[in-house]
């Protein structure tokens, strides 16, 4: 059973996080908005992304980012599997500005 993610609640929060205009205003914002370990657990998820991408194995992913397995795999299923979300963000952050 999937939860449906499209609510106009979470319409806000993505339209309040695209009005952030740096990155001093995310850190203020997410900060007020997640918990430290929330936030450092969606770090993490982005690192474990990047390495699983770099073709990292699982125990160099782990022992870098102190990610468990079942974090890893977590990620490497929505990298394969996902809407590419991470895959969009990777191209971008990649483009020379």
């Amino acid at each position: 059973m999937s939860k449906n993610i499209h609510t106009e609640a979470v319409d806000q929060l993505f339209e309040a996080i695209l009005c952030l205009k740096n990155k001093e205003e995310c850190y203020t914002f997410f900060e007020d908005v997640c918990t430290i370990n929330e936030l450092l657990s969606l770090s993490q998820r982005f690192e474990v992304a990047k390495m699983l991408r770099e073709k990292k194995t699982y125990l160099e992913i782990s022992e870098k980012t102190g990610a468990s397995t079942a974090t890893i795999s977590r990620v490497n299923r929505s990298l394969t599997y996902g809407n590419d979300g991470y895959e969009m963000v990777f191209q971008r952050l990649e483009k020379p500005e």
